[in-house]
């Protein structure tokens, strides 16, 4: 398996842990103020990273271009921005918004990135394209 693939599944077991325990502090509290952050810490941190890192695993030729690792660390470091900022602005700290906004806009930005690497035309080898 490519190390990016194992890379974000990795860190996609990291969010699962965060979200899994903001559940656990929701339900055992019973305050569901943070529902916003924890559904965004599972499906962003979790599942899409876990999304991600099949994607990398199926495509190795992608996996091992330099631009897979752009995506990560751009992808992480918006998650990381936001999902922290977004909790703490549900629990009250409403002048956390502009930096969940900046979060959202580097996420967003880890995603164009996939996608110029799920559009680009994979290379082939030398020796392979002289037999086509």
């Amino acid at each position: 398996m490519p190390s990016i693939s194992q890379l974000f599944f990795k860190t996609a077991v990291i969010w699962l842990l965060i979200g899994l325990a903001v559940g656990l502090q929701m339900g055992m509290s019973g305050n569901h103020t943070v529902i916003a952050a924890h559904a965004h810490i599972n499906l962003l941190g979790w599942v899409t990273s876990s999304i991600f890192g099949g994607y990398y695993a199926l495509n190795p030729a992608k996996a091992n271009k330099r631009l897979a690792m752009v995506h990560y660390a751009l992808y992480m470091l918006g998650l990381v921005v936001m999902l922290p900022a977004l909790y703490f602005m549900e629990r009250g700290m409403s002048q956390l918004e502009p930096v969940v906004g900046i979060g959202s806009l580097i996420t967003f930005a880890g995603v164009l990135v996939f996608a110029v690497v799920i559009f680009s035309r994979e290379s082939v080898p030398l020796h392979q394209a002289s037999r086509a």
